[in-house]
């Protein structure tokens, strides 16, 4: 199945809309979260902040420190509330699994 062109969204989000299957996950399912979102076209630089996220979540299996994303990728520490509307909405377009109650909390 190609996450990009799916017809049912249940097959692909949780009932908090996050990604079911992180291995399904592409920038273009990315993009496609980001246009129902309001956010609009991405730039490269979300893009890779995206990228990071998801590396540093495999890495550890775990939320991971905000602004260590933003120290990679060389910028100020408040980088993703810069160019997403809150942490949360960077981990859904990030496709990662639903970090449960306590995590959702810290993205907010």
């Amino acid at each position: 199945m190609n996450p990009t062109t799916a017809k049912d969204p249940s097959t692909l989000f949780d009932r908090d809309g996050f990604v079911i299957n992180p291995e399904q996950w592409d920038i273009a399912l990315a993009q496609r979260i980001a246009n129902s979102e309001g956010l609009g076209e991405m730039d490269a630089l979300q893009q890779q902040l995206l990228l990071t996220l998801r590396e540093e979540f495999h890495k550890f299996g775990a939320v991971t420190a905000l602004s260590h994303i933003c120290h990679l990728n060389g910028l100020d520490a408040d980088c993703l509330h810069q160019r997403f509307r809150s942490p949360r909405q960077a981990w859904r377009i990030a496709g990662l699994p639903n970090p449960g109650e306590e995590a959702k909390a810290y993205l907010a």
